[in-house]
């Protein structure tokens, strides 16, 4: 939402718009997520992306408080590991689970009992003025097929949630 404009300035309403694509610096990622959640309701949100930045995930923590995320999981990259480990109290009161894969992508997963928003994006959670490109869809197909992809890396990851000690100084 770069330069004061609005999600819905850019998008349409999920209800009758079944796919919608992007390209610009005007959407990031926690601005869209809001946008999906003010749409869906509570939902379950599956988030992977290549980095994290605190100001992701101090949006993403109010989110919670609004009591707008029911569970919430986080697949960042291995690579971003040493970040990670910096901002691990706010991951850890954002996030029920936590993994570090092989991961490049960036996809945003909303689901409840009546939607299933699938968004693909170039961009990370960090905020960096640059165009990215970003599609949004409330296909079902979609979201199990990219859901399925999720959990595979998943499963090859690491879980660090129960890793991360927050405020004993352990690792």
């Amino acid at each position: 939402m770069g330069k004061g404009i609005a999600v819905s300035e850019i998008l349409r309403p999920l209800k009758n718009n079944e796919q919608q694509f992007y390209l610009g610096n005007k959407l990031h990622t926690l601005g869209l997520l809001i946008w999906i959640l003010e749409q869906t309701g509570k939902a379950d949100v599956y988030v992977s992306t290549f980095s994290t930045s605190d100001a992701f995930l101090s949006g993403f923590h109010r989110l919670r408080k609004r009591n707008l995320i029911n569970r919430a999981v986080l697949l960042a990259d291995i690579k971003a590991s040493r970040k990670t480990v910096i901002l691990k109290k706010l991951m850890k009161n954002c996030f029920d689970s936590i993994y570090l894969g092989m991961n490049h992508s960036k996809v945003v997963l909303v689901k409840n009992d009546k939607w299933s928003v699938s968004s693909l994006s170039s961009q990370n959670q960090t905020y960096g003025g640059r165009a990215e490109s970003t599609m949004i869809t409330t296909s079902q197909l979609a979201f199990s097929e990219l859901l399925i992809g999720y959990n595979e890396v998943v499963e090859s990851s690491l879980r660090v949630d129960g890793i991360l000690k927050t405020d004993t100084g352990e690792n």
